[in-house]
């Protein structure tokens, strides 16, 4: 059986992202090195329902493994029944709870980051949760709500209901994704406890992945928003650590990965899903010369002819580099 203490240090994987972090990307990030995934977030609630929409969410390849399914809600009792629910259908290696998602329409039903203001109901979620499942569960959670020290006290309220790695996304829900990511203080909640500690946020090279680390003090990293068009930055990052030459992949590789991502998509959703698919697609070709020219065609692609026609004529171009811009 999975567990976070049998995966070497310091941990990376692939932080869950609503509607970015479905299969066919999962296993885009898996070819291209990530150690392990976490599942967009899915709603407790819709599988107590058993909606269909969101049960095929949670529907998993064992390419993506270990993969850890994320679940949010606040009501103790249905998270447990979903999580339940969910391990005994998919069989994830391990269950996350959202405690950090800072969107209006997620916490103004007392869900993802509106937790950290009730520690007792959080705490409530974990044991109830741990009592109906046998493989890992975690949090993904903030510094706090505003103020960033909320962390300090909530991770050991974590740790004492039975939390067994937690992540910590280096802002507060006020900040939303404004700012800069505190990792100093993820390092100071992650001095508090005794079980694994994941430091996110501003992680987007091997640079950012080496500081994040050194300053935190972390067993690992979960890259967000960085691993978008970028599937390959941990294979980067693994080269970096072990003082290895890496080198960046050339505007043909990225056509390359793009078709294996479509092809997935497709696989998995049908061709309906390429339109699912418009928002990676940009990431992909950012900071290429005339990258604005193409976003704006990638954006409308809803077939894979369409598609395929791009990417042919692109293939075409004399290789290029890639700025940061």
């Amino acid at each position: 059986m999975f567990s976070w203490a049998s995966l070497p240090r310091p941990i990376f994987g692939v932080s869950p992202m609503a509607d970015m972090t479905d299969m066919p990307f999962n296993l885009v990030c898996k070819a291209h090195g990530a150690p392990v995934i976490f599942k967009e977030m899915v709603s407790s609630e819709a599988l107590f329902r058993k909606s269909e929409k969101t049960i095929r969410m949670t529907t998993n390849d064992d390419g993506e493994r270990p993969v850890i399914q994320q679940i949010f809600g606040s009501d103790p009792v249905i998270m447990a029944k979903a999580a339940e629910f969910i391990v005994d259908r998919c069989h994830p290696d391990g269950i996350d709870i959202n405690m950090g998602c800072p969107v209006y329409k997620i916490v103004s039903n007392f869900d993802g980051a509106a937790l950290m203001k009730d520690p007792e109901r959080a705490a409530s979620i974990v044991r109830e949760i741990k009592k109906a499942v046998q493989v890992p569960v975690s949090v993904k959670t903030r510094l706090g709500w505003s103020n960033d020290r909320d962390c300090l006290d909530f991770v050991r309220v974590l740790e004492d209901a039975g939390a067994e790695l937690v992540t910590i996304h280096g802002r507060t829900k006020a900040q939303g994704y404004s700012g800069v990511a505190n990792w100093e203080r993820v390092g100071e909640a992650k001095c508090g406890v005794s079980i694994p500690v994941l430091v996110n946020g501003d992680i987007v090279s091997p640079e950012t992945a080496k500081r994040a680390l050194e300053i935190s003090g972390a067993d690992g990293v979960l890259i967000g928003r960085g691993v978008l068009g970028h599937p390959w930055i941990f294979s980067e990052i693994q080269a970096a650590m072990n003082g290895s030459e890496y080198v960046p992949p050339t505007l043909q590789d990225r056509i390359r990965i793009v078709r294996m991502h479509a092809e997935l998509q497709v696989n998995h959703y049908g061709e309906r899903g390429l339109i699912k698919l418009r928002k990676h697609l940009p990431y992909y070709f950012k900071g290429m010369a005339g990258w604005k020219d193409v976003r704006q065609e990638l954006v409308h692609v809803s077939t894979l002819a369409e598609l395929f026609e791009i990417l042919n004529r692109l293939e075409k171009i004399a290789d290029v580099s890639f700025s940061e811009s």
